[in-house]
């Protein structure tokens, strides 16, 4: 009996392994959902693709899985890195999550002059990212990396990514992409109240940045981080 369920596990996937499950697990896959020994579910861990794998032990506490078939391959996203200035906690949240479901390979969240969070819960947002993944079909996991700030993060940047920088001063304006080189990039989106014009300045004096409008209206922060990565993605990404 096959089911719609789709769990993410942190240990090896292959035919025949068995996959042991945590009480928290358990509780979801046969108190929750009410999944039967012999119930085959999706599992993949981020390394291996995605498996059917057969409930063989069902238990209110515990319970054992056991890899079938593979299902995918892993699906490697570009490499795509996504910096982001945290906003209200529900609309963080919700950041993490598109840009895990949109293709990001790694999420950092940066302190700029302007944002108003000086502080992010790593732990909670990388859960976010993961059941992103879970819901969207995908088979990589992005790491969500603790908050950073720009000075420091620009300080150390390898110039050999190039970088797309949501300039909300272009509002209106045709400044796209344009003929960019491929290979590894960049998206950077401000806060609320957007970059300030130390912060504007020095990343208009980057070889690598590459300063971009989102269109004719101000968005908000994750109404624009959505949009950037749809300009992303089409342009330079793996939707093409």
């Amino acid at each position: 009996m096959a089911s719609k369920v789709r769990l993410f596990v942190d240990c090896p996937l292959a035919e025949g392994l068995d996959v042991p499950l945590a009480k928290e697990q358990a509780h979801y896959l046969f108190g929750v959902m009410r999944l039967d020994a012999g119930t085959v579910i999706s599992l993949f861990n981020g390394k291996d693709g995605e498996w059917d794998a057969e409930v063989v032990e069902a238990g209110k506490k515990n319970g054992k899985l056991r890899c079938v078939v593979q299902t995918k391959p892993l699906q490697m996203p570009p490499d795509l890195w996504f910096y982001f200035a945290p906003i209200k906690k529900d609309r963080t949240d919700f950041i993490v999550e598109k840009a895990a479901e949109m293709g990001a390979a790694k999420i950092i969240p940066v302190q700029t002059e302007f944002t108003n969070s000086a502080r992010i819960n790593q732990e909670r947002l990388q859960a976010h990212a993961l059941e992103a993944a879970e819901q969207c079909g995908g088979t990589f996991v992005p790491e969500v990396m603790e908050l950073q700030k720009l000075p420091k993060v620009l300080d150390h940047w390898d110039a050999s990514r190039q970088l797309m920088f949501c300039d909300e001063t272009l509002v209106g304006a045709k400044e796209a992409l344009g003929n960019v080189p491929r290979g590894p990039w960049a998206i950077l989106i401000g806060p609320e109240g957007g970059f300030s014009e130390a912060e504007r300045e020095r990343l208009k004096r980057q070889p690598y940045a590459h300063s971009v409008s989102l269109g004719p209206r101000i968005l908000r922060a994750d109404t624009a981080a959505v949009a950037a990565l749809t300009v992303w993605q089409q342009h330079l990404g793996d939707w093409e």
